[in-house]
């Protein structure tokens, strides 16, 4: 993935935005984060007051991880492919919430280690590898596959975004994969992994000390290698991962807003941020995970989460449940009273 550069959120809107929030009938401060999301909606489209999102595209990015084989989660990997089928047929979480909130989901097959056969080729034809290998015995994919899948993920960007998306989400699938966003986030901010390592899809105390014994000895093995970005996502993240980090990383290229969702999707924005700072500045946060390392990132990235209710779903639940908010953000900003106006009349 050759270097680039965010596109630049319009300074001139995020200043009206300010102004404009400040002069509400509203005591200061009232509107909380909500406040806060519509100075950024308006920064990120460049006007103010800003449109609540109309064209919501979640991209879910499905993988399997070989750490699932060695006890770092509740499922077996076999979970994998019966939930793409999932997401195809519409009964996901993420499907049902997207269908109540007027969002698109696509999911794409990027390393799940089945053939899925008869799913449509939107979901299989970009496949990149059967499964990512155990990060804390081998690196999870080569460097070429992990280019192969980045340029997935920035295909896929330009996909939705050519189609007029105005807000993305990624979402995840793959059972074992908050092991290796942990291991991402602890190389991304120099911690020890008994800082990140979190319970993921439920492990009992004896899994989450094999968890933390595995991304410790993955962090040891990569060792200074992962102080470059790109191998960092080949060593200790896997093709979804990289593929996700892309997508993220090509919306905030291309100057479209993103809401990012759990752990994984966290874990790959402070890669896409390495990878091409200023990134960030597209990007809000959905919500707040249970996973500890996701609070770690949020808070390098300085993102303050719009909701904080305990889910660790993944698929992109998360945001799709924050979008409510987000266009309530929008409407606010856009509708309420300003304060002059008020006393003038």
């Amino acid at each position: 993935m050759s270097a680039r550069v965010a596109a630049a959120v319009d300074r001139r809107a995020v200043g009206e935005a300010r102004e404009r929030l400040a002069g509400l009938a509203t005591p200061p401060g009232a509107l909380g984060r909500l406040g806060e999301a519509a100075v950024w909606l308006s920064g990120v489209q460049g006007t103010c007051p800003p449109r609540p999102p109309s064209d919501v595209r979640v991209v879910v990015f499905a993988g399997d991880h070989g750490v699932a084989q060695h006890g770092v989660t509740a499922f077996p990997s076999s979970v994998t492919p019966l939930m793409v089928r999932a997401f195809v047929d519409g009964t996901a979480g993420v499907s049902s919430l997207a269908r109540q909130h007027g969002a698109q989901v696509r999911v794409v097959d990027v390393s799940v280690d089945d053939d899925l056969a008869g799913l449509p080729a939107e979901v299989t034809a970009g496949k990149v590898v059967r499964g990512s290998r155990p990060i804390h015995l081998e690196d999870a994919v080569s460097p070429q596959a992990c280019e192969q899948a980045l340029a997935l993920g920035a295909r896929l960007a330009d996909e939705a975004i050519d189609d007029g998306a105005d807000l993305l989400i990624g979402g995840d699938m793959g059972i074992g994969n908050t092991t290796p966003s942990a291991a991402l986030i602890a190389a991304s901010l120099g911690v020890p992994a008994e800082q990140v390592a979190g319970r993921g899809t439920g492990v009992d105390d004896e899994g989450l000390a094999r968890k933390q014994q595995v991304i410790d000895q993955a962090l040891r093995r990569v060792g200074d290698r992962a102080e470059d970005p790109l191998v960092r996502l080949a060593a200790l993240g896997g093709a979804d991962l990289a593929a996700h980090t892309a997508f993220l990383a090509r919306a905030a290229e291309r100057g479209v807003p993103v809401l990012l969702d759990g752990v994984i999707s966290v874990a790959c924005a402070l890669v896409a941020e390495d990878l091409q700072p200023g990134s960030v500045a597209w990007f809000a946060a959905g919500h707040r995970s249970p996973e500890p390392a996701q609070t770690l990132a949020l808070d390098k990235l300085g993102l303050q989460p719009l909701l904080d209710v305990g889910l660790r779903l993944g698929e992109g639940s998360g945001a799709v449940a924050a979008l409510p908010l987000l266009r309530s953000a929008a409407v606010l900003l856009s509708e309420v009273a300003l304060l002059a106006d008020v006393l003038g009349s």
